[in-house]
């Protein structure tokens, strides 16, 4: 009888800001010649690490920040006991809120051959002016904006931020566009090579760890960061944050311009509160190239 068995693996990070790639394995059952199948198990690359439980538990300690872990317990005092654990505790403990934008950049000229020629097109622009309108008119204390490298992303970023005087702005080629992960089910019309894969899941997956986790121990207000990037990036790291199976990205749509909400609480958990929102633009400003 056929079975299908996933196993997930994460790799820790690297020392100097590295990370690995989350890999997913698939046994997919091969029919014998007695109609039975035969699971054939698709070996994890060694960069991928060590065996994790399968999905549908939650994680406390998904971005490595539980309190608990980040404790040595081989130096309690056995005599203050439980007092000074608590108190070892606490000094690691999240106070704050987390509230991450995540932001598709606009509508951009795809047939141009050479990346820094992909700028934004008329209806972008329009669509740039209205994303950062809406951003805006939310009333928030916008932290910082991160954004892509791309030209698009740049372009976006630098309509968006005049809506918002005084945020700084921050550039990074971890947020670029890229194929995260193998998709499942897999598509006819977008197939990249297995190294595609290898390259740039271990960029985007260090974006997440980089920028997706709870608030630090000193951070004492809430936050609101702004991270312009691309559809691929911005589904991965949904599905990552709500320890979804990232293979599923690809089932996920954005809009040109959409506004994606995470909200990362001080105990780690993670909730969506919009997930690529166009709602503010006009019917006819709508895209999704």
């Amino acid at each position: 009888m056929a079975f299908r068995q996933v196993l997930q693996l994460a790799a820790c990070g690297l020392a100097g800001g590295s990370a690995a790639v989350l890999f997913s394995a698939v046994a997919v059952g091969k029919p014998r010649a007695g109609g039975d199948a035969e699971p054939r198990v698709v070996e994890p690359p060694a960069w991928a690490g060590a065996a994790r439980p399968g999905p549908g538990v939650w994680d406390p300690n998904w971005d490595r920040r539980e309190p608990l872990s980040l404790v040595n317990l081989r130096k309690r005092n056995l005599e203050s006991g439980e007092e000074e654990l608590a108190s070892r505790l606490d000094h690691y403990k999240a106070k704050a809120t987390r509230h991450i934008f995540l932001i598709r950049h606009s509508q951009y000229h795809v047939d141009a051959s050479l990346e820094k020629d992909r700028t934004l097109t008329p209806l972008g622009r329009e669509q740039a002016e209205l994303t950062g309108l809406r951003l805006a008119s939310l009333g928030l204390k916008f932290n910082k904006i991160v954004h892509s490298s791309m030209t698009r992303a740049i372009e976006t970023t630098d309509i968006i931020s005049k809506h918002l005087p005084g945020v700084r702005k921050v550039s990074t080629d971890l947020l670029r566009e890229g194929a995260p992960i193998e998709p499942d089910p897999p598509v006819s019309h977008w197939k990249p090579e297995a190294v595609q894969y290898y390259e740039d899941g271990a960029r985007i997956e260090a974006a997440f760890r980089n920028y997706i986790h709870r608030a630090d121990a000193k951070q004492q207000e809430d936050s609101y960061e702004i991270f312009i990037c691309h559809a691929n990036v911005i589904r991965y790291i949904v599905c990552r944050a709500l320890q979804f199976p990232p293979e599923g990205w690809l089932r996920l749509s954005l809009n040109n311009g959409s506004i994606t909400h995470l909200v990362v609480r001080p105990d780690g958990r993670v909730a969506l509160r919009t997930l690529g929102d166009t709602g503010f633009m006009p019917p006819d400003k709508i895209s999704r190239s």
